[in-house]
């Protein structure tokens, strides 16, 4: 069998296990790949390393060294594509279709999971405003929005959101999609015993940035 041209070798070594009766040695897939045994070799030990095959020794039948054999590993194929921004436009659409209490599902879905995200201070530990709002600019860099914020010296001021990493999804669903950022800050806020709220996120506010305002709380 030649390597069937643009198709990544190991995907053909995948495919020849697959179909293979049994169990195959290195020799095996070589013959079969029309390559030499250090080629599928290499393969089969990188397949190995992401998990994708087992390995092991053949129960010898005579005399001679025994041979190590692979097969995949049984399940479904985890190295194909994924299309997880249709599964999210899925959801969007079924939500949108919900009717005017959508949104306030968004946010609070998005309140859950900003709890869920962040960890609470220790006991008898309240932040400061300003470190609350390095708490929640820290969440939002790891979430991929790109944070900056901007604040006078005591005062709760504006985070400058200047990456959405939603961006096509909130272009189409934008109310809700925001309405999820906007309840995942409020949530994080409230898990954090903050001093300040997420009161509105300001979407495409500037040509390259979201604004999300806060507001001082009596929260803590």
């Amino acid at each position: 069998m030649a390597g069937v041209p643009g198709r990544p070798r190991r995907a053909e070594v995948l495919d020849v296990l697959r179909n293979a009766p049994a169990p195959l040695s290195v020799a095996d897939m070589a013959e079969q790949l029309g390559v030499h045994v250090n080629t599928a070799r290499f393969h089969l030990d990188a397949l190995v390393e992401t998990g994708e095959v087992i390995g092991s020794v053949e129960q010898p039948s005579g005399p001679g060294r025994p041979r190590t054999v692979y097969v995949p590993r049984p399940g479904m194929d985890r190295a194909g594509t994924r299309n997880y921004r249709l599964l999210a436009r899925i959801l969007l659409g079924q939500l949108a279709s919900t009717g005017p209490d959508a949104g306030q599902a968004a946010q609070d879905a998005g309140r859950a999971w900003g709890r869920f995200l962040v960890d609470r201070p220790e006991p008898f530990q309240s932040l400061t405003m300003e470190q609350a709002v390095v708490r929640l600019t820290t969440l939002l860099d790891d979430l991929g929005f790109a944070p900056r914020s901007e604040a006078e010296p005591g005062m709760p001021g504006v985070i400058r959101l200047r990456h959405c990493p939603f961006l096509e999804l909130a272009e189409e669903h934008g109310p809700l999609v925001c309405r999820i950022h906007l309840g995942l800050m409020q949530g994080a806020l409230t898990e954090l015993g903050a001093p300040l709220a997420a009161t509105e996120l300001e979407p495409f506010a500037e040509p390259d940035a979201c604004l999300v305002h806060l507001r001082h709380s009596d929260a803590g």
